[in-house]
């Protein structure tokens, strides 16, 4: 629980400090299949890293690692120039990792308020700064409205159940709750996936505002639009392994494509062996 006086230290972004998230050498093996093998990569601060790959590339084992989710098999994962292991989800969280899967983890019969505070409500004091118990909601509701629109986020109302949101606006609550509540590194599965192309766009400018903040934003997208559109470098996974990385003048739909389907690759892997999952 957070008290309602300790609100001014959730507005430090810690901008300009130089968060960054880098991989090493991470493999995952279950028996005898590799998930991962070798991969290495990394994250600056205030930069858009893309993660792209077809269905069994390693996207999700690299994912459920860097979130805690699962232990690397090997390998090293380091934040801020230290070395860390994650044994749950919520080390990682506490560590500064923010994660937004597919199904958001919004709690649908709840406000946009509650779903923000979701394990973080703050509570009231009363006399003599004695905790009383209830919960502080104008402290809360005030740091919603200031925290979506300082992100830029258009929800009409934040007194609003989340199941009267539209696919667009519960995608960029789940994102900008994850935003708010870290200044270092944060997660993405195909935020854009299953939405028009106007919500698409507001959440991808939702990411660029993030990114802004100083945040490093992982991306994982099959939308190769979308990819393009907020994107600084992408990393391609192919078959467990980095295929390839690619600089911004190198991001079109060709080059994407053709290391995504082992067309521009030759030899990446020894026949018969078992990719990624």
């Amino acid at each position: 629980m957070i008290t309602s006086d300790r609100i001014d230290l959730l507005d430090e972004r810690g901008i300009g400090m130089g968060a960054r998230l880098a991989v090493k050498g991470v493999s995952k093996h279950y028996g005898g299949v590799h998930a991962l093998q070798g991969v290495s990569l990394e994250v600056a601060a205030g930069e858009v890293l893309g993660l792209v790959g077809d269905n069994g590339a390693g996207k999700s084992t690299l994912l459920k690692i860097l979130s805690g989710a699962i232990a690397p098999s090997e390998g090293e994962i380091v934040l801020d120039g230290e070395a860390v292991s994650f044994a749950t989800p919520h080390a990682a969280k506490e560590a500064g990792i923010a994660t937004v899967y597919q199904d958001l983890a919004l709690a649908a019969q709840r406000d946009v308020v509650s779903n923000f505070f979701l394990g973080r409500e703050l509570i009231s004091k009363g006399f003599l700064g004695k905790t009383m118990g209830w919960l502080d909601q104008k402290a809360m509701r005030e740091h919603t409205v200031r925290e979506l629109a300082r992100l830029g986020t258009r929800i009409p109302d934040v007194r609003l159940a989340t199941k009267e949101l539209s696919g667009g606006q519960r995608q960029a609550l789940a994102i900008a709750r994850a935003a708010a509540w870290t200044s270092k590194v944060l997660l993405l599965d195909e935020p854009t996936s299953a939405l028009g192309v106007e919500q698409q766009a507001q959440v991808l400018e939702l990411i660029r505002r993030v990114k802004a903040e100083g945040i490093a934003v992982i991306f994982i997208s099959h939308q190769m639009q979308d990819v393009m559109a907020v994107c600084d470098r992408v990393v391609v996974l192919r078959l467990g392994k980095v295929a390839k990385t690619l600089g911004s003048a190198e991001l079109t739909s060709e080059n994407l494509i053709g290391y995504i389907t082992g067309a521009k690759i030759a030899d990446l892997v020894d026949p018969g062996s078992e990719g990624g999952r």
